[in-house]
């Protein structure tokens, strides 16, 4: 892991490793994890690629600043170009999950015919879908209910007391797989930084996506408008943890509409943090996948 300065002097701790004249790809986390979410495609990758996993603003050792402002999309988009550039690589692979995905979806979609090659997308939604679902889809509704609590200023004194643990035994419902006894102390450990705490939480806060109560009608607004965004052209390998509670199936419908080169992978019986909870059926995707693009 090095320490990198962004052109907007944001500071990422990184882990580059991999042959550095090799095709680079770089790796995205979500929330509310590390760079750790891909330590097993990075092992499994980096004799073959230059692998690149920043702990992303907000998160861990890297910068933290405390503001919502400083984690809207095109900020954290924009770190990742500016990453690129302070590493000197000019054309790379991008990959994402969780909220790194969302991240991944927006590098891609600015960054196609000039700098991103290939999308690697792991269980997050693509813009011009997730939002629409809020407003229409019951099932999507009610598995997002946490990011109420995530942005609910209320919440704040006991993050306050007990780290991000505490918000997060409150808010989120998920069941599913543990990751390591190593990984999961160093996540508890890092959750209780109440800086950083905040700072992923922001991530939320500063998103412009509306999640609607539960109670509200299930219809879009009268002033609704369809995102305006381009189609994404290049190959781009949508890998799906089809027992997600927190991202249902119902996410990939119409994707292909909206991805002109579309290559599906879905996982069965895994549940959302699929790069390590099966980390040989996304191996063997992303190798597939590789090596055909």
């Amino acid at each position: 892991m090095k320490r990198v300065t962004l052109a907007s002097g944001i500071e990422l701790d990184v882990v580059d490793v991999g042959p550095v004249d090799a095709p680079a790809l770089i790796f995205l986390h979500g929330f509310p994890e590390s760079h750790r979410t891909w330590r097993h495609q990075i092992a499994h990758l980096s004799g073959r690629y230059r692998c690149i996993a920043p702990d992303q603003r907000g998160y861990r050792g890297s910068s933290k600043p405390q503001d919502v402002g400083s984690y809207t999309p095109d900020k954290l988009i924009r770190d990742v170009f500016d990453l690129a550039d302070a590493l000197g690589i000019g054309k790379f692979t991008i990959l994402g999950h969780d909220w790194g995905g969302a991240i991944a979806w927006g590098v891609a979609i600015l960054g196609q015919g000039t700098r991103v090659e290939r999308a690697i997308i792991a269980n997050a939604p693509h813009p011009a879908l997730f939002q629409k679902l809020q407003y229409t889809n019951a099932e999507q509704r009610a598995a997002s209910q946490y990011i109420r609590e995530f942005r609910d200023p209320g919440n704040d004194s006991l993050v306050r007391e007990h780290g991000l643990a505490g918000l997060l035994l409150k808010a989120v419902k998920w069941e599913g797989a543990r990751p390591e006894a190593e990984v999961r102390d160093a996540q508890f450990a890092d959750w209780q930084d109440r800086d950083a705490a905040f700072a992923m939480l922001n991530w939320y806060r500063a998103s412009p996506i509306e999640v609607p109560a539960m109670d509200e009608p299930f219809a879009l607004p009268a002033d609704w408008r369809e995102p305006l965004l381009p189609p994404l052209a290049i190959p781009t390998l949508v890998i799906w943890a089809m027992d997600d509670l927190a991202l249902p199936a119902c996410n990939l419908d119409g994707m292909d509409a909206v991805v002109t080169q579309l290559t599906l992978a879905p996982v069965h019986g895994c549940g959302h943090f699929v790069p390590w909870e099966d980390p040989a059926a996304v191996n063997n995707a992303i190798d597939g996948f590789l090596s055909s693009t």
